[in-house]
């Protein structure tokens, strides 16, 4: 069963998403929309990661989602500023490094989504040979505090939660 159905519960979204989309439960589509939930998910099943995620402090999951909310809706404010009052050449905009301790990739990927959720930001690579983040900040004025902010409030969280054992 798990051959060809790998992923029962995204086959059923699908399914159900494919039905609804096209409102409507004539065979044809019915027919249609299973094939489509038995082929895609044998498509992304290789595009899944070989273990299952781990999250060993959900209580600190939740603040670091928190305290990442509250730090988008500030950036929003500050960057929309910055834009509507600032002369571009009063602007600092660089790329810095960031040494990341981090290993666990699904720790990465979170780091990478709150990043580049938050007006100002952007992940610009990951640095294979020495594991150190390239951001890009739009308005730069003190590096070392991007750096700071980075590895606390973020890093330490998402290696509390990811990987047990590495917290220091």
């Amino acid at each position: 069963m798990r051959r060809w159905l790998p992923l029962p519960l995204m086959s059923l979204v699908l399914l159900v998403i494919w039905l609804l989309l096209n409102q409507t439960l004539a065979p044809a589509h019915v027919l249609l929309g299973g094939l489509l939930a038995i082929v895609v998910p044998l498509w992304a099943k290789r595009l899944l990661p070989m273990a299952a995620v781990r999250i060993y402090k959900p209580l600190v999951l939740g603040r670091l989602l928190s305290m990442a909310l509250v730090e988008i809706v500030r950036s929003c404010f500050n960057v929309s500023r910055i834009i509507l009052f600032t002369r571009p050449e009063g602007i600092n905009s660089q790329f810095i490094r960031i040494p990341l301790d981090l290993k666990n990739p699904y720790g990465l990927a979170l780091l990478s989504c709150l990043i580049n959720s938050t007006p100002g930001t952007v992940w610009a690579e990951l640095l294979p040979d020495s594991n150190d983040l390239a951001l890009h900040v739009f308005d730069l004025h003190d590096e070392a505090w991007w750096v700071e902010t980075i590895k606390t409030r973020y890093e330490q969280p998402l290696i509390e939660i990811f990987e047990q054992g590495n917290v220091t």
